[in-house]
């Protein structure tokens, strides 16, 4: 029998709870540790769109990049979106349990999946945290190379890896070879990734300001969504689930999407 605890033991192996940063919600925000799991719903966020994908499933647990509960609540109720995510999940008793930025640094974590799905090789972190006893590299920016190309030949490769269905760019004046990716509000760190020798950065969530600020130094900045730029991360978990506990149900979301639409 595979529990909800079992899972969560397993899930410190590949982004420990302590390495969050103090501002995070990370683990397990709804349900039941004893909780027995036949199937694991993964997606990107926990919102009203999974909670609903999960009981039309049977799912036992959501498992999630993003928190259910991320600001302070003073009140559940249905008259809010996560008032009723929660009543859904307690009333079906399914648990939720989410990593977050100690996912973001991880070695095998959300930004080293967006710089395999976008093709980049050679991959290493940019300003690692640290190195454990394993040998293995934490750190948040991941750094890459591609066949040097003109910055207008790359994009379509970047939005067709990432399934995004548009993107926001400013052009630093540079061909494209050496690539920095930052998966979500990674954006102000674009001056770490000039330091670092890139040429070009992937991220989201890019201010009009830093746009500027990256263009006039010479670096390429691409913002192609937050949603785009983390989902990645979601195959990755579904796949470590499945592998580390074959006799469970693993499915990834159909359902959920980005809110943020273009006209």
């Amino acid at each position: 029998m595979t529990t909800v605890k079992d899972i969560i033991q397993w899930m410190e192996t590949i982004a420990p709870q302590a390495k969050k940063e103090s501002w995070d919600n990370v683990g397990l925000l709804c349900g039941r540790e004893d909780k027995e799991v036949h199937t694991v719903l993964v997606a990107l966020d926990p919102f009203e769109d999974v909670a609903d994908e999960a009981v039309e499933l049977g799912a036992d647990l959501i498992l999630t990049h993003h928190p259910l509960i991320f600001n302070p609540l003073y009140a559940v109720t249905d008259g809010t979106a996560i008032g009723r995510t929660i009543f859904t999940l307690v009333r079906h008793d399914i648990s939720a349990f989410n990593a977050h930025t100690n996912l973001d640094i991880a070695p095998e974590g959300v930004n080293h999946q967006l710089a395999i799905t976008l093709g980049l090789e050679n991959v290493s972190e940019i300003d690692p945290v640290e190195t454990d006893d394993s040998g293995a590299v934490w750190g948040l920016l991941r750094r890459g190379t591609v066949t040097e190309q003109p910055l207008e030949e790359f994009l379509p490769s970047v939005k067709e890896a990432l399934q995004a269905p548009g993107l926001r760019y400013a052009s630093g004046g540079k061909p494209v070879h050496i690539v920095a990716v930052g998966g979500g509000a990674c954006a102000e760190e674009w001056p770490a990734v000039l330091r670092a020798g890139c040429d070009t950065f992937i991220t989201s969530d890019v201010r009009y300001n830093d746009f500027w600020d990256a263009r006039d130094a010479g670096l390429n900045i691409i913002d192609a969504g937050h949603f785009y730029t983390e989902n990645p991360v979601c195959p990755y978990l579904r796949n470590s689930i499945r592998a580390a506990f074959p006799e469970l149900n693993v499915v990834l979301s159909q359902k959920h999407r980005d809110c943020m639409k273009f006209y």
